[in-house]
């Protein structure tokens, strides 16, 4: 594969993107999309983060349809009223990237519905809004979903009894769960895509070792983690660079349904965009069925299905 950059994105003219994720690499993956013609929606719980966002990307490419929707993926609720919001403004959507994130908080906490916060916020809420979404993603043209892994999946163990760590908190252990929950949850939506003819292409993507602020965002700037990331900068590739296994992944013609991608050097952690190694317990069909079904119990939702479930917590 040659060094595939964001100037090989192809117009995204006519289409209409979400993005999940004001900061970080979900801020550099609308401001590709934006420059590239695309109408673009960035979604996430600071509506000053989000508006501050969004007059950076106009600063940079004056003239950009992008703007900001609040969205927060811990709340189905908030899930719930933000698609309501996109039925009510488009009749369809063309690209979802599903890229928000916390990671490694130091203790336990738990979303407005209960649940494990890496584990809601991850994958949870963004299995709720592809559901929520999917009508409006079958309308679209050559429509893609893209799911947020990263190399934390290779550790992860997908734990149906414990999804919620209830049992036990580890906070890099439920991240690594969180995010081979994401990568698994891409490569069913494309197997149950294609068995069911919903037309659209689900792909995995992760960023490598990126400059973002998740580890100062959660375990915090004194933390281990936080000081690491500050003072080892220079391991980190920068966000810009991060964010392109996921545009190679949203928009070139390359990219391939159900495929995986991330950096192409140093085990994945970093560089230009390549295929990328799915670890042996992210094929695992039994599991990944399991999780899918565990899903729609918690979340209320059939993903494809006409009518929303009576939702239900872990445990009950």
């Amino acid at each position: 594969m040659t060094k595939w950059t964001a100037t090989d994105i192809p117009s995204q003219r006519g289409r209409t993107a979400i993005v999940t994720g004001t900061g970080g690499l979900g801020y550099f993956d609308a401001l590709e999309l934006a420059r590239a013609g695309g109408d673009v929606i960035l979604a996430g719980r600071s509506r000053a983060k989000g508006e501050q966002a969004v007059a950076q990307i106009l600063g940079a490419v004056p003239g950009a349809v992008v703007r900001f929707e609040e969205l927060d993926l811990a709340s189905l609720s908030s899930v719930a009223a933000f698609a309501d919001r996109l039925r009510d403004q488009h009749d369809a959507i063309d690209l979802l990237i599903n890229n928000a994130g916390v990671m490694v908080p130091p203790r336990r906490t738990e979303s407005a519905d209960g649940f494990e916060l890496q584990f809601a916020t991850n994958y949870l809420g963004h299995f709720a809004l592809t559901a929520r979404l999917l009508p409006l993603l079958r309308a679209g043209t050559a429509p893609r979903v893209v799911s947020l892994s990263s190399v934390a999946a290779r550790s992860g163990r997908i734990n149906v009894a414990d999804l919620n760590s209830e049992a036990r908190y580890v906070p890099m252990a439920a991240y690594s769960q969180s995010k081979l929950a994401c990568l698994m949850f891409a490569l069913e939506f494309q197997r149950r895509s294609e068995a069911a003819g919903w037309g659209v292409t689900s792909i995995a993507a992760h960023p490598g070792v990126a400059r973002t602020d998740l580890l100062h965002n959660a375990p915090g700037k004194r933390s281990m983690m936080g000081i690491a990331r500050s003072l080892l900068w220079f391991l980190f590739q920068p966000a810009a660079q991060g964010a392109l296994p996921t545009l190679f992944a949203a928009t070139a013609a390359a990219a391939h349904a159900g495929g995986y991608y991330g950096p192409d050097r140093l085990s994945e952690t970093r560089g230009h965009p390549a295929p990328a190694k799915i670890p042996d317990q992210a094929l695992d069909p039994e599991v990944a069925a399991r999780l899918w079904e565990t899903s729609e119990t918690l979340t209320g939702l059939t993903l494809g299905g006409a009518t929303p479930l009576p939702m239900r917590t872990v445990g009950s």
